[in-house]
């Protein structure tokens, strides 16, 4: 559906400013839709992230330091976060071997498994929530990557 229909404007004041804010709006649309998806397996899409950047890194252990600097959402209350997926005990965490200040925090095995559960369905999620083409997927992630130049 186009912008114009969803938020009921018909003018803006420039092409950029329309594209701003088609980005936002389906930015937020993603987030609603990741929040549903997510909701049965018991986790929220920032959880997904954590999980998913610890099973990046396993079996080495991070800090939560490193998590953060990785999470998508940078403005992320990361100890709340891990805090939730120590008590689901899809993660866990231990005194640093190298660093008495810091803790290591890794994926444990039924995270590892959760995530198994959710490679399984994730790409039929991503592709039918964007609806591109693979040739589509590709211009728009090079047009996104401009932006952030």
């Amino acid at each position: 559906m186009k912008l114009e229909d969803e938020i009921k404007q018909q003018k803006f004041k420039s092409m950029h400013q329309k594209a701003l804010l088609n980005i936002l709006f389906t930015a937020n649309r993603i987030q609603n839709l990741q929040k549903e998806f997510f909701e049965p397996y018991g986790i929220t899409g920032q959880q997904f992230n954590i999980m998913r950047i610890l099973r990046g890194q396993h079996p080495t252990p991070i800090c939560a330091y490193e998590i953060k600097s990785r999470m998508l959402d940078k403005n992320s209350d990361v100890s709340r976060l891990l805090d939730r997926l120590i008590g689901k005990k899809l993660i866990g965490k231990s005194p640093s071997k190298t660093d008495k200040r810091a803790t290591d925090i890794h994926i444990t095995t039924k995270g590892l498994a959760l995530l198994t559960q959710l490679d399984r369905v994730i790409d039929t999620f991503d592709s039918d929530v964007l609806k591109l083409t693979e040739s589509e997927a590709v211009s728009l992630n090079a047009l996104l990557d401009k932006c952030r130049d």
